[in-house]
């Protein structure tokens, strides 16, 4: 069983009965003490349950009597994964939900396209009145057909539809990525950096990164950038050579490098190879999952991931409750900068 499968299930259970032992659920989900221990950490860290003696409970938060609603709503979220960046999200529309009288049912998808299909199916035949939606990728033509017949509303969250599909009628939140990496690299361009690289791996959100990126190359006069893919798995040797080199050749002085764990990743292949962080290269990096985490903590650009996912169930509720008479809307919600100790100026 996935790791994420195992999330679910604990949430699932501590959702429908309100507290659970964990003796309990080291027999329904067939793993160690030390595994379930480890999983329930994760979830504690995440705000979705509350440790107690022997097991777990819904959070204070949740525990709360519900606002009097003349009508409960079930509302179905898939996410592509419930362990990085989408936790935040996630307990931003759960505590929305509360706040709503409505009940949240989670799917989660691992990237892949069939199985986003088959969880919202199961999700709207267990009854969900609406879906909060992440596809494993950017919404195309070949969406269409999928989206058309879910037969209940849908919010896109955290995706941007292609101009003039199907898609882009149906309402959306997402962070305003493009915006973040323009904050990131204005940043780098204010402490004296006019050498700037991106370094990113393929992701449904890199090209809004790279937008932003390249769009404040140009608009701030900053030298012709390069660019450093990672491969799925995390920088490679030569990889990292070919920014090591970069670097020593002064070719590059400050990096964009999204996301943070390749962020972390690579700071410590650079320590490795001499490079010192931010006395050879600056370095910002998106998400700020774990940046702070890193030796030096890394300045970050942090998207609103909690912001996104209240914002999408509102206009999911607004959905449920208006139909067709409401107008489509398309909330872009901005990233903030956090400055640390990964960043100074040229010298």
């Amino acid at each position: 069983m996935f790791v994420e499968q195992r999330h679910e299930l604990i949430l699932r259970e501590v959702r429908e009965r309100g507290s659970v032992r964990l003796a309990e659920l080291v027999d329904r989900l067939g793993v160690s003490m030390v595994t379930l221990r480890r999983d329930v950490e994760t979830l504690a860290g995440q705000g979705l349950v509350h440790r107690v003696h022997g097991g777990i409970t819904l959070p204070a938060a949740a525990e709360t009597p519900r606002p009097a609603s003349d009508r409960s709503l079930t509302i179905g979220m898939l996410v592509p994964s419930a362990t990085y960046y989408y936790p935040s999200v996630i307990r931003g529309a759960r505590e929305q939900a509360e706040r709503l009288g409505a009940r949240l049912v989670l799917g989660v998808s691992r990237y892949d396209d069939l199985e986003d299909r088959k969880q919202a199916q199961q999700l709207v035949d267990g009854g969900v009145e609406g879906l909060l939606l992440t596809p494993s990728r950017q919404p195309d033509a070949s969406h269409a057909e999928w989206l058309a017949g879910l037969g209940v509303p849908a919010v896109l969250v955290e995706r941007r539809a292609e101009l003039g599909g199907s898609a882009s009628l149906l309402d959306a939140a997402a962070s305003h990525h493009a915006h973040g990496a323009f904050l990131g690299t204005r940043h780098l361009a204010e402490l004296g950096h006019r050498r700037v690289a991106m370094v990113t791996r393929r992701s449904p959100t890199a090209p809004r990164v790279r937008h932003g990126f390249l769009s404040a190359v140009a608009d701030l006069g900053l030298e012709v950038p390069g660019e450093f893919g990672v491969d799925q798995e995390g920088p490679s040797g030569q990889q990292v050579s070919d920014v090591v080199e970069a670097i020593g050749a002064g070719r590059v002085t400050g990096l964009l490098v999204h996301n943070d764990e390749d962020a972390l990743l690579l700071v410590q292949h650079l320590r490795i190879a001499g490079v010192r962080i931010p006395d050879d290269v600056s370095i910002v990096a998106y998400d700020d999952e774990v940046a702070a985490l890193s030796d030096p903590p890394l300045t970050a650009v942090a998207p609103p991931k909690a912001a996104v996912g209240r914002s999408a169930v509102d206009l999911l509720v607004r959905r449920i409750e208006q139909g067709s008479s409401s107008p489509v809307r398309h909330v872009a919600l901005l990233p903030e900068l956090r400055v640390r100790e990964s960043t100074a100026p040229l010298r």
